[in-house]
């Protein structure tokens, strides 16, 4: 299912759902931050994805990222808090979803990059290689705060 994300955008349609996701901060030991482009809209994103009944965040955090990236990850703490209302995801099946992201830090504990589905390439990303890769400015936040290791998590 294709998705258009409008941010900011005054002409953007009214939110009719909210669904809790998760998106995640995986760093290697060279600080290169695991990326995936996402087959939906051709953005580079976290890996993430929605809450299923059944399971906490932090197993979202980590089934979400085993299947779009192919690495086992262990959640270590909380980036923050994205709930803007100016940014929605418009789905070409009428669903007009109203961001809702808990961003997770995490740590990479085995797997290989496999892409998905959802992931037509998987990548660990340089900071200094963000800029030349198409990313919504909204997970380049989250790559930010993830980056600038706040004391507290971001809330927004």
């Amino acid at each position: 299912m294709a998705r258009t994300e409008h941010y900011h955008d005054p002409n953007a349609p009214k939110a009719n759902s909210i669904v809790v996701a998760v998106s995640v901060f995986v760093c290697d030991e060279h600080e290169r931050v695991l990326l995936i482009q996402r087959t939906d809209n051709g953005l580079w994103s976290l890996p993430g994805g929605g809450q299923e009944i059944g399971e906490s965040v932090a197993e979202t955090a980590a089934r979400e990222t085993q299947e779009e990236t192919g690495i086992s990850i262990e959640v270590t703490g909380i980036v923050g808090v994205y709930s803007d209302p100016a940014h929605v995801i418009a789905y070409t099946n009428g669903e007009v979803r109203q961001q809702f992201s808990l961003c997770f830090r995490a740590t990479p504990v085995g797997g290989g990059l496999t892409p998905s589905d959802e992931s037509s390439q998987v990548r660990w990303v340089a900071r200094d290689e963000l800029a030349a890769l198409e990313i919504h400015p909204s997970t380049l936040l989250r790559v930010n705060h993830g980056y600038e290791n706040r004391p507290q998590p971001y809330i927004g």
